[in-house]
């Protein structure tokens, strides 16, 4: 059922860009387009056919987001990040005593180790 939704989800949101980009500009946001020069607010005739379907569009696109989010919600209805933080068991760190300390390796060796010292430049 998710699938579907999210799938009609995608195709709406594509038309709704293809509906958008298909109309006219009429002046508002960035100052150029069809408006009337005289002011803000411009008077409207009737709504055409492509704000009609925009609208439409948009009030569909808008159902199936609250209803992929209602089925998300039933999905994780039981879980929770907390929860699975709380049951994890705690990570031990190497101890220094096992020789896995972390960047052991990248000391030099100690006087009472096995570990061959280079020689001196003497």
């Amino acid at each position: 059922m998710e699938n579907v939704v999210l799938v009609i989800h995608l195709i709406l949101a594509l038309c709704l860009i293809g509906i958008v980009l298909m109309q006219r500009s009429e002046g508002g946001g960035l100052g150029i387009g069809g408006g009337s020069g005289g002011g803000l607010v411009s008077a409207r005739g009737a709504a055409t056919a492509l704000s009609k379907i925009t609208w439409a569009l948009a009030a569909a696109f808008i159902c199936t987001s609250i209803g992929l989010t209602i089925i998300a919600a039933e999905k994780s209805a039981g879980a929770s990040v907390v929860d699975r933080l709380i049951d994890a068991a705690p990570v031990e760190a190497p101890s220094a005593e096992t020789g896995n300390a972390l960047g052991s390796d990248l000391l030099p060796p100690s006087a009472d180790s096995d570990a061959p010292l280079l020689p001196s430049g003497n």
